[in-house]
This record gives structure tokens, C-alpha cells and sequence, in this order.
């Protein structure tokens, strides 16, 4: 099952492809090795963005909310995937408990909760679904969008304080698929007995987009190295900017000043290979999720120039957190497309495995917005029947499992980044 797609087919990109499907063997040992090293966050979705020129990851969810836009065809890879996934952390596990969303944005993320309750009861855990939501006092009934229905029950303590579960139901280990953008909830606090994965720091509560592209930094040059290309083939330019309050105008000199350094930098860039396009970056909180407080920006005067709307956007998102600090990012634009309407690929992982992906497409926004916006569209990518054998034989931009494969392979660059990302900012465990 795959789209019709409408992509860029000529320039840089297609060396890149040809060099990545080259490589193959010698890209995969290397991830092998990497793997030895490094622990893979438990699952994770990477929106990548296909310019024609380039080819980058530009964010990386470690709660990802969209399984249900998986092909069907894909089902039996997510099982194997979550098999070794779970077998890292309780070999001997029977009893799995999924903490969901409590408001999800999205009408229809109940419907992945069901798609991963789904996987998991395959590799024969009994799964059941606790909520964050204080109001929930019991078993309480959730109709799906599909007719199908969910059963979420209040989460519940250990008399000694170190376990958490349900009544009469004691997980081995616990699914976070909330991410924690309202900040810690006691509740998750101190369990030294049970896995809780994705950790906390991987919730937006603590985590930082600027750490993970700082790792990803590290991760592209590697793997430049490896293949001989160079790494701004795919990565993006970022820089953070701190104190930042649009609505008082604190901060925006600094702001201004961080948006002119990284526009100089793509300047460069464009004009070492000859691109045309105008640049732009990207602006958006460091702690976040879900596309809100997003803007793009083609020149640093047109801060000034922002509406209300778009300050107050910039200075709240979810949950109602305040935004202080900001990630300047380079602009990627997309030129695929599907239907007329522009696409950007998501890739989702299970451990360090690929497990499909879809084309989330707008039909309201250019090739250089936030796709990741009300309104948006997803279509299954089924990743062709064999993604991770590519045709080493196939002309650069012809074969479409070897144009999935390299999207696989640019979205584990950042499933490792994000690894060491975890690494580096992991607490001290007494913490919690």
C-alpha cells in the first residue's frame, strides 16, 4: 500500500540516496554496534522532511500518539519489535499497564491507544489502562471513533508506596504514552521496583528539544563520515534562545540575533550547493509538543512584525506551560506531496526497529509551514514489502522501497540521538 506521491527527484538528494543504498551494508553493522552501546528509547515517531536537497529529521516525538495510521501489513513487525522490546526490561513479563493521554488534541488518539494494547496482547501480556486523571475514580468506559471501546481505571499505590498498578493488577512493567507536558504526577514518582518506560525525563516536563539536537549533532557527523557526505545533508541548523517573552518583548534582540546566525549559516549552505530557495527557520518552544507555538520566519525583522495571536501562541502551549525558552531550527521545506496537498513522511520505531509510518498531509498549509496543525491528513506508508532490503540495483529515485529505506535510515540517526540524549539528561534516580 503506498500513495501516490508527488516528490523532488532530481538535485542533491539523489546522490544521498545513492550513497546511503551503497552503503547499506556498512550502515547497518554500524547501527549494530551503536546498539551494543546505547539502549534505543522503548518506541519513538520522527517527522523527517524530503527538501530535494536534503533530508533531516525535525522532530522527534518519544510519545508517539499515531499508530493507528500504520498499514495493516506492518502489524506482525510491530509485534516482533515490541517482543524485543519488552524482553530488555521483564523477559518474564505477564502483566503490561498503559497510562494514556488524559485530554488528548487529536479526536482519534484513543483508537492508537487500542492499536498498541492490540500489539502487546499479541506478544501475550495482559494489558490494562490506568489513568492520570484524578477524576477517574472507576473502570470508566471510553467509546472509540471506530464503534470499538476502551476501559480506563484509577491508578493505584502499593501499601509499601513501591509499586504501582490497578486493583487486583500488578504490572511488571508501565507504558507511559502521556507526555508529562502538565509536569510529574506524584503517582510516578519513587517506583523502584517496576520499569517505567519511556523514563520521566523523556516527558516534556524535563526534556529539551536543543538536547536532542545537540546528540543528533554528534550522530549526523558520525554518519557523514561513514558514507562521505556531508552532514548538513541530514541535519538542520538550530540554536536555543533562552528568557525569551514575546508578549513583553524580553528577550527579542537576543531572539533576532540567534534567527540572523542560523539564516547566515543556511545562506552558506545554499550557496555552496547552489539552492535557489529562499531560507527560512523555524521557532518553536523547547519544551513541546503537538506543532502549538510553531511560526516560521524568513528574516529576523518580522519578529516585530508578529501579531498578538501569534505572541501569545509563542508564549503558551499545552497544559497551559509557559514558554521561556525557544529552539531556532533551519527550514526544511517539503516538496512531496499528495493529492495536490504537501506531505512530510513520519517514521515510527519500536526499540531500535522500524515499524512503518505515514504521510501526515495538509491541504492548508506551504511547503515551509508546520504540517503538524489542525487539519492535517495521514496515509499509510506500508514501507513496500522488504524496507530494510533495499534495491542496490534500482537508479537513485526509481525504486520506492529504497526511498522508504532511507527515510528509516535518517529516522534511526535520530532514534540514536535520542538515545544518548536520554543518557545524557538522565537524573539521579533517588530523585524520583
Amino acid at each position: 500500500m503506498v500513495p501516490h506521491l508527488v516528490t523532488a527527484l532530481t538535485g542533491p538528494l539523489l546522490d544521498l540516496e545513492e550513497k546511503i543504498i551503497a552503503a547499506t551494508p556498512a550502515i547497518e553493522r554500524w547501527f549494530r554496534l551503536e546498539w551494543q552501546e546505547h539502549t534505543p528509547p522503548f518506541y519513538a515517531s520522527v517527522d523527517l522532511r524530503n527538501a530535494g536537497y536534503k533530508l533531516a529529521p525535525v522532530d522527534t516525538n518519544l510519545f508517539p500518539g499515531g499508530f493507528h495510521f500504520l498499514a495493516n501489513e506492518m502489524a506482525p513487525l510491530s509485534v516482533q519489535a515490541a517482543m524485543a522490546a519488552i524482553d530488555k526490561y521483564c523477559p518474564d513479563a505477564r502483566n503490561l499497564l498503559l497510562i494514556p493521554e488524559i485530554k488528548p488534541r487529536h479526536p482519534t488518539y484513543f483508537q492508537s491507544v487500542a492499536r498498541l494494547m492490540q500489539i502487546f496482547r499479541q506478544t501475550g501480556l495482559n494489558v490494562r489502562f490506568g489513568s492520570l486523571d484524578p477524576s477517574v475514580t472507576e473502570p470508566t468506559p471510553l467509546a472509540l471513533p471506530d464503534g470499538n471501546m476502551l476501559v480506563v481505571e484509577p491508578l493505584v499505590r502499593s501499601p509499601n508506596g513501591r509499586r504501582l498498578g490497578l486493583k487486583d493488577f500488578d504490572p511488571c512493567t508501565i507504558l507511559l504514552n502521556n507526555d508529562l507536558s502538565a509536569g510529574i504526577p506524584d503517582i510516578l514518582t519513587n517506583l523502584h521496583e517496576q520499569s517505567l518506560l519511556p523514563p520521566l525525563h523523556a516527558g516534556w516536563a524535563l526534556r529539551r528539544k536543543s538536547n536532542h539536537f545537540n546528540a543528533y549533532d554528534e550522530v549526523a557527523k558520525k554518519f557523514g563520515k561513514l558514507i562521505g557526505v556531508d552532514p548538513w545533508m541530514v541535519n538542520p541548523f538550530h540554536a536555543k534562545c533562552g528568557a525569551v517573552d514575546l508578549t513583553t518583548g524580553e528577550g527579542q534582540e537576543s531572539l533576532a540575533a540567534s534567527v540572523d546566525a542560523v539564516l547566515a549559516k543556511i545562506r552558506k549552505k545554499y550557496k555552496e550547493y547552489g539552492i535557489k530557495e529562499k531560507p527560512f527557520v523555524i521557532i518553536k518552544p523547547d519544551a513541546g509538543t503537538y506543532g502549538k507555538g510553531v511560526i516560521t520566519i524568513r528574516d529576523a525583522a518580522e519578529l516585530k512584525e508578529l501579531s498578538e495571536e501569534q505572541r501569545k501562541r509563542m508564549t503558551v502551549i499545552k497544559d497551559g506551560k509557559a514558554v521561556t525558552d525557544l529552539n531556532i531550527q533551519e527550514g526544511v521545506p517539503t516538496f512531496e506531496s499528495i493529492k495536490e496537498a504537501f506531505a512530510e513522511p513520519v517514521v515510527y520505531m519500536i526499540d531500535r526497529y522500524v515499524v512503518g509510518g505515514f504521510y501526515r498531509v495538509h491541504g492548508e498549509k506551504g511547503p515551509d509551514q508546520n504540517l503538524n496543525a489542525p487539519g492535517s491528513q495521514f496515509v499509510p506508508l506500508a514501507f513496500a514489502q522488504q524496507h530494510a532490503v533495499p534495491d542496490v540495483k534500482a537508479k537513485p529515485g526509481t525504486a520506492v522501497p529504497n526511498r522508504f529505506y532511507v527515510y528509516g535510515v535518517v529516522a534511526r540517526l535520530a532514534l540514536l540521538a535520542a538515545s544518548l540524549e536520554m543518557e545524557r539528561t538522565d537524573p539521579d534516580p533517588e530523585v524520583y
